[in-house]
């Protein structure tokens, strides 16, 4: 997956999250960010990923997410991957 195609899929994560009242409040609480920073910032891909990582770390929230928009459930994890911070790490 090429970091475009990962970032137009966090934007409609964004969308999915922006969405729900309960989600957007669980996003802003756990990122700390203000309406107005997550505003500012939406499109950054350290941001993006940072979207990316909350779906990713509650299954329910992924799997509505990928029901939602159609989506086969490992895509949101190529994404991240794709993104700054998420490389994936060989420990020894």
């Amino acid at each position: 997956m090429t970091s475009d195609e990962a970032e137009l899929l966090a934007i409609r994560a964004l969308g999915h999250i922006a969405a729900d009242e309960d989600l957007l409040g669980d996003f802003m609480a756990l990122s700390g960010l203000s309406p107005e920073e997550l505003r500012a910032r939406a499109a950054e891909p350290e941001m993006l990923g940072g979207i990316l990582d909350f779906l990713l770390a509650d299954e329910t929230r992924l799997l509505a997410f990928c029901e939602a928009e159609e989506l086969r459930p490992e895509l949101p994890a190529r994404a991240r991957l794709a993104l700054p911070g998420g490389e994936r790490v060989d420990w020894p």
